[in-house]
């Protein structure tokens, strides 16, 4: 089971992710955490990365694809992967799909994770008052929220029209919000025993 997890900034992503993949046996991919260590490990690729980040603008497609794709190939091998934060526009999608194909690596389901724009305001400044997150301030989040609202919304109606979109209400409590996705993983078959080599 291929899940793409789907939601604007303070949706809930990470958290989701962490229980859906752990509930359903995937390999949580979140991609703000890939981004985050390489630049505390300081590599030049997280030096580059940091630049966009620090803006709230989206990181450059070959970038992403240069650090998910390698996680994505080791899911796959296994019981499969719950994207986090990927794809983040329609042309990183169409590439990603692309690729996936190639390897056996498709999405099975797509979830959107919908929040009122107020309420994710809220929890962003909440998590950056808890967690000491330098990347969440009033201007980082008004323009995180503006570019996925441009960039990462279409996702919305592309995977629509592949027939793989559900929309979760996740204005909620975490375990309902949790429980629905899982009742939609499992309306779309269970996870796939893992794959010999």
């Amino acid at each position: 089971m291929n899940i793409v997890l789907i939601g604007p900034p303070g949706s809930g992503k990470g958290t989701q992710g962490e229980r859906v993949a752990s509930q359903l046996g995937l390999d949580h991919i979140a991609m703000g955490d890939l981004l985050r260590a390489e630049i505390a490990e300081g590599t030049e690729l997280g030096g580059e990365v940091a630049e966009y980040v620090e803006r709230g603008d989206l990181v450059p497609d070959e970038l992403i694809l240069g650090i998910i794709t390698p996680r994505i190939l080791a899911a796959v091998a296994g019981n499969g992967y719950l994207l986090d934060g990927f794809p983040r526009s329609v042309p990183q999608a169409r590439e990603a799909r692309r690729f996936a194909e190639e390897m056996g690596a498709a999405a099975d389901l797509a979830v959107y994770l919908d929040v009122p724009h107020g309420v994710l305001v809220e929890r962003l400044l909440e998590r950056a008052r808890t967690e000491g997150r330098a990347d969440d301030t009033p201007e980082v989040i008004e323009n995180r929220l503006a570019v996925f609202e441009e960039a990462t919304r279409p996702l919305v109606d592309y995977y629509r029209g592949r027939g793989l979109l559900e929309m979760v209400d996740a204005d909620r409590p975490l375990e309902d919000v949790t429980a629905d996705i899982i009742r939609l993983a499992e309306a779309r078959g269970t996870p796939a025993p893992p794959r010999s080599r």
